[in-house]
């Protein structure tokens, strides 16, 4: 799965690139603050949480950790087995 890497106000953030509405590539939709558009239908995600801001998504995309280190950003994909304890944990 492709992941999309932002940068906004000094920070990365890194999440599935493909919308979970229908399979627009997030990395080529609008960014405005720490919110990213769907250039297909308009569905919002936050790069922070993945979770969409309304419809037409429901489902979050994934997120991922991005560490820098000297200068190189290395993101460490989240695995599904992950994605189900860190659903447990926030619920």
């Amino acid at each position: 799965m492709a992941i999309a890497v932002f940068h906004v106000d000094g920070e990365f953030y890194a999440i599935d690139d493909t919308c979970t509405h229908q399979d627009a590539s997030l990395s080529d939709g609008w960014l405005e603050g720490c919110t990213v558009e769907c250039p297909l239908h308009a569905a919002c995600f936050d790069l922070r949480t993945g979770r969409p801001s309304g419809p037409p998504a429901r489902k979050p995309v994934r997120t991922h950790e991005v560490v820098l280190v000297d200068g190189q950003v290395y993101v460490h994909e989240t695995t599904e087995a992950e994605v189900g304890t860190l659903a447990k944990e926030v619920a």
